[in-house]
């Protein structure tokens, strides 16, 4: 296994994990594995084959969905409200 897909495999895990915290702790760690996704898509893109990489941009838009379309609505001047 190469080295993109094992730390893949870890991304998976941590947001796993970090989606198990109560809202209020999810969201340093949420926010990291948020910054770190593009990165990671991109290398396992580029290790891989584009096809990976699309899946991977898939998946991530898959776990990420609410925080994405909240920093949407922020960048088109809405204000969203945070669950608590």
């Amino acid at each position: 296994m190469t080295l993109p897909a094992i730390l893949a495999f870890f991304w998976v895990f941590a947001a796993t994990i970090v989606a198990l915290l109560p809202m209020k702790h999810q969201y340093k760690p949420g926010l990291t594995l948020l910054i770190a996704a593009p990165f990671l898509i991109v290398w396992i893109g580029y290790a891989h084959g584009w096809i990976f990489g699309v899946l991977g941009l898939l998946a991530f838009a898959s776990m990420f969905r609410n925080p994405l379309i909240y920093l949407y609505k922020r960048a088109r001047g809405e204000r969203p409200e945070i669950p608590k």
